[in-house]
Formats: structure tokens, sequence, C-alpha cells
């Protein structure tokens, strides 16, 4: 079977990555959501789960084998070391299970969305980059409107831990502008019809 062309898609916290992929999702495309899948994998994959619970405690998980993410979060996110060593254990198991998933896709092209798809270098296995841009007083903005439960400071720290929004686009090949003056879905159906033609 002919592997299908493969399209990244990211883009900083509150950039509209989700929604973008939404929309492509409707028109029939492959979306693998990386971020849901390794939280997905931090608790099923039994590899991933020792190696974890070696280097973080056995704390980093509750009795019933659920992630304990207020632990992790104490621990980890404040400690850019510590987030580089969990990074780095749980994005080689996503890229394994992302390989899987490729080949049992039927479409002509798939997508992979991931917040962290430079960080990890996991764009070079892809063919094509997009990057969904938008200001970061609207991304911080919709972020704490969307996740009650976070602080303003704390969505600075996140977007503080990610590439910075500049360098992200001049590694991007193509820009998805979100910024609520610009319509996204004739970008996205723009795209769409490009990628198609691509992948013939």
């Amino acid at each position: 079977m002919k592997k299908p062309l493969q399209i990244g898609v990211t883009g900083g916290i509150g950039s509209g990555k989700s929604l973008v992929c939404h929309i492509f999702a409707l028109l029939g495309v492959p979306v693998y959501d990386a971020d849901s899948r390794a939280k997905t994998l931090m608790t099923t994959d039994g590899i991933l789960v020792s190696h974890i619970k070696k280097e973080f405690g056995v704390l980093s998980f509750r009795s019933d084998g659920s992630l304990n993410r207020e632990y992790l979060a104490e621990h980890v996110f404040s400690h850019p070391d510590k987030l580089a060593l969990l990074n780095s254990l749980v994005h080689p198991r996503v890229g394994e299970d992302y390989s899987r998933w490729v080949m049992e896709q039927p479409g002509r092209y798939v997508l992979k969305e991931a917040a962290l798809l430079f960080e990890a270098k996991s764009n070079q296995a892809l063919d094509k980059i997009i990057v969904v841009s938008a200001p970061e007083e609207l991304r911080i903005k919709r972020v704490l409107q969307r996740d009650k439960h976070r602080t303003e400071q704390q969505v600075r720290n996140i977007i503080r831990n990610q590439l910075r929004e500049e360098e992200k686009l001049k590694l991007a090949d193509y820009i998805i502008r979100n910024d609520e003056s610009t319509p996204l879905i004739p970008q996205v159906l723009g795209l769409h019809e490009q990628f198609l033609s691509m992948a013939k």
C-alpha cells in the first residue's frame, strides 16, 4: 500500500491547531493527535510507564494506573531539564505509534497535529508543515477561557517553553492565520485542494 502524503500541523498553545484539524477531519482527512495519543500511551504503553516510574518515581501514577498530573506538573513542568527528560521518553514512543497509524490510513494524505512538532524533531519525517498562527495576547485569552484551571502566568510559562512563534513561522511550509480577522475555512479548503493534487 502506498504511504499517504504526511502533513504536520503545529502552532503555539491557543493558536487553534485543534480547530483547524477539526475542519480538515470534516473533509474526511485522517488526523493523528500526537498530544492526546501521548497522554494515552503514558498509561497504556508498558515500556513508557516503566521508564516514567524509574525516572520520576512511582508517585507519577495513581493506584488506579492513571497519570498523577498534579505530581508531574509540580515536579516536572517547572523544571526545564526534567521536562526535557520526560519528553525524551515520550516522543520516541509516540513516533512509533504514529508510524503504525500512518500505515493503516486509506486516505491520500494525513495530518499529524502536535504542539511540539519542531521541538521533538518529528517534522523531519513529514512532507510539509502547516503552522497555525495567532497573536500571543489572543492565544492567552483563548486558553484562559478554555482551561478554567490555568492561570495567566501558567499559560505564559507554557508559551516560554515552546519554540518562539517567529521561529515556527520560518520553518513553516504553509501558514494559517487564526487571528479572528482572516476567515479560517477558505484557508483550509485551499490547502486541502493543494494536498489532494500533490498526493495524486
